[in-house]
């Protein structure tokens, strides 16, 4: 399926005409086949660490791990005023505080990290076990599942929809509307995708000021900032901003790992003997599988890697590009459990850094030692090969797995 175009616009006379790809973010060639092959294909066309593309209304795109790091260590110069593409999109999402630059977002961000530091998770772990362990017991005994429906669609999300204290039956919905907004496909436009987001917060914000509880919504619509108390719209923001992030990245990283253990026994058979490789082996698959697209605002004009790069324009930070870089990484294709010095942008880099990774690395690694210690041995039928999927976030549309009954078993 291909996602929405947007307009392309003519190349501006500072561009050099060497540095121009016709790359669409949204559609890369061949994108359906091999998400991350497709963008690794555009990186191996260029000696280059950044292009320009006419797409997508127009941006730079930086290919490589060193000016993604320069950029993402640089806000006074690359905002994230704007940080979604494209920027008829972009310039109207205003999210907390994603869209902030330090000090200010500073301020904002203080209010999100208590609910993901490493002791607050530790409580939550035997929780999220449970959520993946009933799942994967769900389709134990059938030999065979869609496992994006029957588990990566459903685990993170209901771990998240716990974390705030919503129904779990507003999944669908909400991931929908999360969809459109990271890989947008026409349906819906942007300005009735964030009133629908609004329709449906705007209810439960109301609700957790009068009478909080202790869950993370609560903690977020009655915290304070600078002493006051957050406006409506700070309120809306800041929490659809977090509920747009915990429906959709781990969800889509389960696809690509699941895919690749499928495909690869002796990786999963590792796994199987050696559970204390699972940090590691979450590591090097968050570099080998990064999924991330976003962008950055520029300042003013300003030389960068050999370039004039002018004020207000955009520069996109494909973070998979970050973690296939051979200039940063031996045989980058390859999975390797043992790989030392992993340096990624796959949870970003700087102020921006992903508050979330930890939650999300506890919630791969949960899912590898759950799924392998039930079903230690299973394969992609021949005849449903997956599709990948563009966008700001690629994904895999269906991930079907089949596998013996009778060689599963139910681990306590």
């Amino acid at each position: 399926m291909a996602l929405q175009s947007f307009a392309t616009v003519p190349k501006p006379s500072h561009v050099p005409a060497e540095r121009v790809v016709d790359f669409d973010t949204f559609n890369p060639p061949n994108v359906e086949a091999d998400f991350h092959a497709a963008w690794k294909k555009l990186q191996d066309s260029t000696a280059h660490d950044v292009v320009w593309t006419p797409r997508s209304e127009g941006h730079w795109i930086a290919v490589r791990g060193k000016p993604m790091t320069d950029v993402f260590n640089n806000p006074d110069i690359f905002s994230s005023r704007i940080f979604l593409m494209p920027r008829s999109i972009g310039e109207h999402h205003k999210m907390l505080p994603t869209s902030l630059d330090p000090p200010e977002h500073g301020k904002f961000r203080a209010i999100i990290n208590p609910a993901f530091t490493s002791k607050r998770l530790q409580g939550l772990e035997d929780q999220i076990r449970r959520i993946a362990v009933d799942l994967i017991e769900l389709v134990r005994e059938t030999g065979a599942c869609n496992f994006t429906t029957a588990f990566a669609e459903q685990f993170p999300v209901r771990v998240f929809l716990a974390m705030v204290d919503l129904p779990v039956s507003d999944a669908p919905r909400l991931k929908y509307l999360s969809d459109q907004l990271i890989r947008p496909d026409g349906s819906m436009t942007y300005v009735e995708v964030m009133k629908a987001f609004d329709d449906y917060m705007a209810p439960h914000i109301r609700t957790r000021r009068n009478r909080p509880r202790e869950d993370f919504l609560s903690d977020m619509v009655n915290a304070k900032v600078d002493g006051r108390e957050l406006t409506d719209d700070e309120r809306m923001n800041l929490t659809t901003q977090v509920m747009i992030a915990g429906l959709d990245t781990v969800v889509n990283f389960l696809g690509f790992l699941m895919t690749h253990l499928a495909c690869n026994p002796r990786d999963r058979h590792t796994l199987v003997k050696s559970p204390d490789l699972l940090p590691d082996a979450v590591d090097e698959f968050m570099r080998r599988f990064g999924l991330v697209s976003i962008c950055r605002l520029i300042t003013r004009d300003v030389e960068f890697h050999g370039l004039q790069l002018k004020k207000d324009e955009l520069i996109l930070l494909p973070s998979m590009l970050h973690g296939l870089d051979e200039r940063e990484y031996t045989n980058p294709m390859a999975v390797d459990f043992h790989r030392q010095g992993r340096r990624h942008s796959s949870f970003g880099q700087g102020p921006h850094h992903c508050v979330g990774r930890h939650l999300a690395r506890m919630e791969l690694r949960i899912t590898i030692r759950e799924w392998l210690s039930r079903i230690p041995d299973f394969e992609i039928p021949p005849e449903l090969e997956p599709e990948c999927i563009g966008g700001l976030v690629g994904c895999i549309r269906a991930l079907h797995l089949r596998w013996d009954p009778a060689q599963t078993h139910a681990a306590p």
